[in-house]
């Protein structure tokens, strides 16, 4: 049996829309419920009827899990906060944010009190509580994060394997065999997901390409400005000509002063590219190439599979992985 996912795909609109369309609880163009209409009947898609009947009845809450813990950079995922919140709001969805550190107890107790109609879950770790929690709930719950063990769990994420290897051959293809990746910090590699994963891929694409990659990370548990700046001219020195960045801001303008201090132009002495970057690299002292991290890619997709997860509870878990997007602004030296 076709899935909701499908159906979307199909007829080109997002899952909220199929739902909408299909259940007339909001008001769709007749060209797009046509197509949604013309896909499910090509599809043999039916939506599961104990969850129609079951619609009136919600509360119209997702609660979101995130943890924040005395390494948390609470830039980046106050960006996630809101950007879960204005998608659930499109949705007609409130929040209820749970930041407890102990943030298993939180989703257990919500869940147990009906009180919401699916979670949402950031922050994830590689070995994540929550993994074995989500599979005991009766409620729907997507992780905004791929935990080792997401068997039979809804996720979405950025492919930071593709977009680490986007950036490898970036530098690559402008003739770049030297580079050097700055990381996030020390505790990233053991808490979070997703660091590991950039930095792996990005070690495995440049070996394939017979380059050579330096790794360093930006501090032990916040950004040590101090430690950026003396892994960037250690690679300096060993004739790096090309740097990723995949850390915060302030490790971005520890790199850039040495840079400037060198009298390095970026984009013809030396080539740079921000990697999953969540803030807005314009801020920056000079322009950057950037692969971002779009908070609102992310949860837009984590709130339609919740709401798709609920109108058909017995549909195959999705896992959604997100296309990395390269943003020039010539910050990369070409060939020759």
């Amino acid at each position: 049996m076709a899935r909701i996912d499908e159906v979307a795909a199909a007829a080109g609109v997002s899952i909220s829309t199929v739902s909408y369309a299909l259940s007339g609880k909001r008001a769709i163009s007749p060209d797009t419920r046509r197509r949604v209409l013309d896909a499910a009947a090509t599809l043999g898609y039916q939506p599961h009827a104990g969850a129609r009947a079951l619609a009136g009845r919600r509360t119209q809450i997702f609660a979101l899990t995130e943890p924040l813990r005395a390494d948390t950079h609470a830039p980046t995922h106050m960006a996630f906060v809101l950007a879960a919140s204005i998608a659930a709001r499109r949705r007609d969805y409130d929040l209820l944010l749970l930041t407890d550190e102990q943030a298993s107890a939180g989703m257990q107790r919500v869940a147990a009190s009906d009180l919401v109609d699916a979670v949402l879950v950031l922050d994830v770790a590689p070995d994540d509580a929550r993994v074995e929690i989500a599979r005991s709930l009766r409620i729907p719950t997507v992780f905004i994060g791929i935990p080792d063990d997401h068997e039979g769990l809804d996720c979405v994420d950025l492919d930071f394997e593709g977009a680490a290897a986007l950036a490898v051959d970036t530098l690559a293809d402008a003739g770049v065999t030297t580079m050097a990746l700055i990381g996030q910090t020390d505790v990233a590699y053991e808490a979070s997901n997703f660091p590991p994963r950039l930095r792996s891929a990005a070690l495995a694409r440049a070996e394939a390409r017979g380059s050579t990659l330096r790794f360093a990370t930006s501090g032990v548990t916040t950004t040590d400005p101090s430690s950026v700046r003396a892994a960037t001219a250690a690679a300096l020195d060993a004739g790096v000509t090309g740097i990723l960045i995949h850390a915060a801001e302030d490790a971005h303008d520890a790199v850039l002063s040495v840079l400037a201090e060198r009298d390095l132009e970026i984009g013809r002495d030396i080539s740079l590219i921000s990697v999953a970057t969540v803030f807005d690299t314009s801020r920056l002292s000079s322009p950057v190439d950037t692969i971002p991290l779009v908070p609102s890619a992310s949860c837009d997709v984590a709130v339609e599979l919740a709401i798709a997860r609920l109108e058909e509870p017995g549909r195959a878990p999705v896992m959604h992985l997100i296309s990395p997007d390269y943003r020039s602004v010539g910050s990369v030296a070409r060939p020759g």
